[in-house]
């Protein structure tokens, strides 16, 4: 049995926990909103944090922005989750951030994860807090929050908007983990050419590249200088299955049977195949996509290849 080096200098945790930044000169992407002069730029250099919703997919850094938040601000980090906690554990995180206000001085950040899961009445256990300053509310979803959450809540924060990552903050992250005493201490090499395929496989997912990286050391092997490699082949055991993002009803799923929609009325015969390609092998219902290619075949191809209706 190979002996894993990695997993004896650095424990248990995963690397992607490991390599949490500690300060937001540290953090990578969303130079939109952090970049200098920007607006939660501003707002934490001046000391005016306010409650807000982060809005983007898995993997770009809404749970590590706000305990940088936190960490920045000198504020308490509680932190929920809706799959997991209800309206007793609200109140209990309240009763806690009025203690420590009272007794220490110390504001509070909470921070609730997945918060459309929450249903309406849940959602608005949170609003008497967030206008009294019992807490800052920081709550992060996948899902556009214009559907998902109460009107009452958005109206008492500010929403953000996170985007994936790009290539090049992936390849900053995975270079990060090679050589920080936090990652593999520089007692890992990879090819560029490896790693570009890393940060390409990542889809924007700083979580999802961390973890390509992370499984691909524990196949790597010495090279002839004695120091561990990972290659294209271990990168391709690790790949074998899919690593494409994607959803069954959520913003990713109708973007996608969007871009099959705009491809065939583009007559992109390419990218039409593509997408029905990728949303097949990513789990989708072949059913719907027979109804929605009747569809298109219908209002968007119409008399201009009637038999197409029948053929489809």
């Amino acid at each position: 049995m190979q002996n894993n080096l990695f997993t004896e200098q650095v424990g248990f945790r995963p690397l992607a926990a490991r390599m949490r930044p500690e300060t937001l000169d540290d953090y990578v992407g969303q130079e939109h909103l952090v970049g200098p002069g920007k607006p939660l730029k501003r707002a934490v250099e001046q000391g005016q944090l306010h409650s807000m919703i982060l809005w983007g997919p898995p993997g770009v850094g809404k749970t590590t922005f706000a305990r940088l938040l936190a960490n920045v601000g000198g504020l308490s980090f509680e932190t929920v989750s809706a799959v997991l906690s209800g309206v007793k554990d609200i109140r209990a995180i309240v009763e806690r951030a009025r203690n420590r206000k009272l007794s220490q001085g110390q504001d509070t950040l909470l921070f609730v994860d997945e918060v459309h899961r929450f249903n309406k009445s849940q959602q608005d256990a949170f609003l008497p807090h967030i206008e009294d300053g019992t807490f800052i509310f920081v709550g992060a979803t996948t899902e556009n929050p214009s559907f998902e959450l109460n009107s009452a809540l958005l109206s008492r924060t500010r929403v953000y908007v996170l985007k994936n990552l790009e290539e090049a903050d992936i390849l900053r992250l995975l270079t990060r983990a090679l050589n920080s005493e936090e990652g593999f201490d520089g007692q890992l090499a990879v090819a560029d050419d490896v790693l570009d395929v890393m940060a390409s496989a990542s889809g924007g997912d700083a979580r999802r590249a961390l973890n390509i990286l992370e499984i691909s050391a524990d196949l790597a092997e010495p090279d002839s200088e004695g120091k561990n490699r990972i290659n294209a082949g271990h990168l391709e055991q690790v790949m074998q299955t899919s690593l494409r993002r994607f959803d069954k009803g959520g913003d990713v799923f109708y973007d996608q049977i969007s871009a099959l929609h705009k491809s065939v009325r583009g007559s992109d015969p390419d990218g039409s195949l593509y997408w029905l390609c990728r949303m097949l092998d990513g789990g989708c219902d072949p059913l719907y996509v027979a109804r929605r290619l009747v569809r298109i075949a219908s209002e968007d191809i119409g008399n201009a290849d009637p038999c197409l209706l029948y053929t489809s």
